[in-house]
């Protein structure tokens, strides 16, 4: 863990009865709220409503999957978002339900030197759908619009080049008959500290802490230029990202899952039971800014400075 970096904890003791994960206590012994910070509700969804609303869903979605199945369609769904924003928590329960011989998580580690050398979609492809089969992507290419971008593992050139060729890549997948769905997980800055900060004591969760992560808290900013950006770029009408705000992570877990029933018709659609998506917690990209994000990246210069000489070294995993 890299030093340089202010102690997560200071300030904070950790109360470890929740048993979901440790709870974060301030000075006066009560826990912090950092998840009320530009979040639309004062109430997290209580676990008795969650489980209720995410069993009605997860009927759906297994529904969606035998539609799949019977008609060949072949479904994308990328999750994206800053570090700790629940990507992997929420693909989690979109799939825990379903048949994994034709439901598939795609997380890919860092390119290999063959793949370094490739086309940059080439790898990608290799894992796009078979008919009939649902594959949800923990972060996609658009690694090279985020993280790559900001911490310099890719050239301007090549920034620049992804920014051109990625609309037209997600263009012909959907030609080609894929559905493909783009949720990005919106966190606040303060909301991501203490996620990092509960990973950093929660023994079942410190492999989910890297020094990637730590770094990330300094370059808030410099991800929000990145996040815009690439919203601008990529934020077409053919492939429109979503953005869902995930401060209260079970009722980001549903809407998310709602979001993607709604938009599909498939067989014995309980329309009732899908209802319609929270407009306060999720939309499109233009409506869901973090507050101040579009005033970051009108201010901030381009290209970052992180990529000024060429592109660095990718981080081990």
């Amino acid at each position: 863990m890299n030093e340089a970096h202010r102690p997560l904890l200071d300030g904070l003791t950790v109360d470890e009865s929740s048993p979901e994960q440790p709870v974060l206590l301030d000075a006066s012994g009560r826990s912090i709220a950092t998840w009320r910070e530009n979040y639309p509700y004062d109430r997290k969804v209580r676990r008795k409503d969650y489980e209720r609303q995410k069993r009605v869903l997860q009927i759906e979605m297994l529904k969606l999957q035998r539609w799949a199945r019977d008609t060949g369609a072949r479904l994308i769904v990328v999750c994206e978002g800053r570090d700790a924003a629940g990507k992997g928590g929420t693909i989690h329960r979109f799939t825990e339900r379903l048949n994994p011989r034709s439901a598939r998580v795609v997380a890919l580690d860092k390119p290999t030197g063959r793949e370094a050398g490739q086309w940059y979609f080439q790898r990608y492809t290799a894992h796009l759908p078979a008919p009939g089969e649902l594959v949800f992507f923990d972060r996609s290419w658009y690694n090279r619009a985020g993280v790559e971008r900001v911490m310099g593992y890719c050239s301007t050139s090549q920034y620049e080049l992804f920014l051109q060729q990625c609309p037209r890549f997600e263009e012909m997948l959907i030609e080609d008959g894929i559905v493909l769905v783009k949720f990005w997980f919106s966190v606040s800055r303060s909301e991501q500290r203490t996620r990092f900060a509960i990973r950093q004591v929660d023994p079942v969760r410190q492999w989910k802490l890297s020094a990637t992560d730590l770094d990330s808290l300094d370059r808030w900013d410099d991800y929000t230029v990145a996040k815009v950006e690439m919203f601008r770029a990529t934020d077409t009408g053919h492939a429109p990202w979503t953005v869902v705000k995930s401060n209260d992570k079970r009722r980001a877990r549903l809407e998310a899952m709602r979001s993607l029933l709604a938009r599909i018709d498939y067989t014995s659609k309980d329309c009732a039971a899908v209802r319609t998506p929270d407009p306060l917690v999720i939309g499109p990209a233009d409506t869901l800014l973090e507050a101040g994000e579009e005033d970051t990246a009108a201010l901030s210069p381009t290209p970052l400075a992180a990529h000024a000489e060429g592109p660095g070294k990718h981080p081990a995993g």
